[in-house]
């Protein structure tokens, strides 16, 4: 999967990320998982599913956050702010290749919550955001699609790998609703309805200079 990279400008605009030939690519949630597991194996980690303990796997809120948990360097917020913006235009960019829909909602709460955990999960990289290599995919009815790959500083070793999960809302109201967020004007055959990604995720760290087991979040 082509990475995408994300070049840090001088007046920190946040550059075009055009979305990969390659998305188009399906993965079920277990394959995925499967294929983390076989290349940490490779790489000297425990390839028994085991490795994914479900102590380190914990629901992760506004509230539960403290102040020493992020960094409070103006640049590393800074920073983060852009990756955000990158990748929710990719997001956006996405919705009638890899998506596969006419119009894709997102929650304002779910792009500051992905900036929150960033951070968090930045805190004890020893480059920061800088070092991460972020696989963004979005699940839908168990299949996870595959959107891009960016990596935060390409002029930089990775030092983490984020796997973002997102997910497409499928309970409550939305499913008898959606049909009024879709554009009336012509869509393209083989195209969904609209839809909106949930404000809940999953994000998958793997520290690419150690031997530590994955960590699993529940956001």
């Amino acid at each position: 999967m082509p990475a995408l990279y994300l070049n840090l400008t001088p007046d920190n605009s946040p550059p075009s990320s055009p979305v990969s030939d390659d998305s188009t690519k399906r993965l079920s949630w277990g394959k995925l998982v499967q294929r983390l597991t076989d290349f940490s194996a490779t790489n000297g980690l425990q390839s028994d599913t085991n490795s994914f303990t479900h102590s380190e796997t914990h629901s992760l809120d506004q509230d539960s956050l403290s102040d020493s948990d992020f960094f409070s360097d103006p640049l590393e917020e800074s920073l983060c702010s852009h990756v955000v913006a990158v990748i929710e235009r990719t997001l956006t960019e996405a919705k009638d290749s890899a998506l596969g829909c006419s119009k894709l909602l997102i929650p304002d709460h779910l792009m500051e919550h992905i900036g929150q955990e960033l951070l968090h999960l930045a805190a004890s990289e020893p480059c920061g955001l800088r070092g991460a290599l972020i696989d963004l995919y979005v699940e839908h009815a168990n299949v996870c699609q595959t959107v891009e790959q960016i990596s935060v500083d390409p002029d930089l070793v990775p030092t983490f790998q984020l796997t973002l999960v997102l997910r497409v809302e499928s309970g409550g109201l939305w499913p008898r609703i959606q049909d009024l967020f879709t554009p009336k004007s012509f869509t393209a055959p083989g195209l969904k309805h609209a839809l909106r990604l949930s404000t809940g995720f999953r994000v998958i760290k793997r520290k690419l200079y150690s031997s530590e087991e994955l960590l699993i979040e529940e956001c």
